[in-house]
């Protein structure tokens, strides 16, 4: 973890505060990959098609829009040319929070930073006029969709709601739910701890076989990167109440955080040779530092 920004963030409660709000406004989600809009919006495409911003000319083929032939080029060169101008789409930005008991733990929990980081990005596509989808796994097969910088307060009051559940459905049957219920292409961010027994690589490959641009921000705690504890400890399973009796030493705290580093490195791995984007997270570090700095390092926001 040591690419991540060792910044705290504010004890408020408050998702974003509007000074964030004003800095989220500047910038603007960005996609690797080329998707089909469902509507035009003020995103320039690089697919070619009908604007206002003329981009080249093409010779004419039989059957192509009369409109668009250049009669004043045909008037020089006796030929027919046909504008192509750059089209104006809007982008599909999803994104998803893990809303297993495991994220609610840390101070401030890793929920509570999972939501703000949500509401940041979702906000700029909002700005931008993208379609944004926002759930949680438990939500995954509902999710809260909206468009424009006037649905910022549903987004926040939808954020604000949602809580860590005790039958929270795992990774895989959560991704499944949303690509079935998600039939559009675009950028998909999920924000987990990736702390699931059943594993995360099945759902991981649901949602890469649908060719989405995939960021996976993997958000753990201090107290889970370095743990304090010691002495003679009952350990619980907070999600499935398993339980441990553990004696704390410095030699089984070297050999858990080898654990977790081949754990981090094994994740880490895996999404590269899936061209998922990985992004190493803290619950210490403010959202808005992560979204202007990290991701924007990360190519999601400029």
């Amino acid at each position: 973890m040591s690419e991540s920004l060792p910044i705290k963030p504010s004890q408020s409660t408050t998702l974003l505060s509007s000074e964030t709000m004003a800095k989220l406004e500047r910038m603007e989600l960005v996609s690797r990959k080329i998707f089909r809009g469902r509507m035009k919006g003020e995103r320039r495409s690089k697919r070619k098609g009908q604007s206002v911003e003329f981009a080249d000319f093409r010779n004419y083929v039989s059957g192509d829009d009369l409109r668009f032939i250049d009669w004043n080029l045909f008037a020089r060169m006796d030929r027919l040319y046909l504008k192509i101008f750059l089209e104006e789409e809007d982008l599909h930005f999803y994104t998803i929070i893990d809303d297993s008991l495991s994220m609610d733990f840390g101070e401030p929990s890793k929920f509570f930073v999972a939501k703000q980081i949500a509401a940041s990005l979702a906000y700029i596509g909002l700005c931008r006029g993208d379609r944004v989808s926002v759930s949680s796994f438990e939500t995954s097969s509902n999710p809260i969709v909206i468009r424009g910088k006037a649905s910022a307060h549903r987004l926040l009051g939808h954020l604000a709601s949602l809580s860590c559940v005790t039958s929270a459905t795992t990774m895989a049957e959560s991704i499944k739910r949303f690509c079935v219920k998600n039939t559009g292409k675009g950028i998909v961010v999920l924000v987990t701890d990736l702390m699931n027994k059943s594993g995360y690589e099945s759902a991981l490959r649901m949602l890469v076989a649908r060719e989405m641009d995939i960021f996976l921000i993997h958000l753990l705690c201090p107290e889970e990167l370095s743990p304090a504890a010691q002495g003679d400890l009952r350990l619980v399973d907070c999600e499935d109440g398993d339980q441990r009796e553990v004696s704390i030493s410095a030699g089984l705290l070297h050999r858990y955080q080898q654990a977790l580093a081949a754990f981090i490195e094994q994740a880490k791995s895996f999404c590269n040779k899936r061209s998922i984007t990985y992004v190493p997270a803290r619950s210490d570090q403010a959202a808005d530092v992560l979204v202007n700095e990290y991701l924007r390092g990360k190519g999601l926001v400029r």
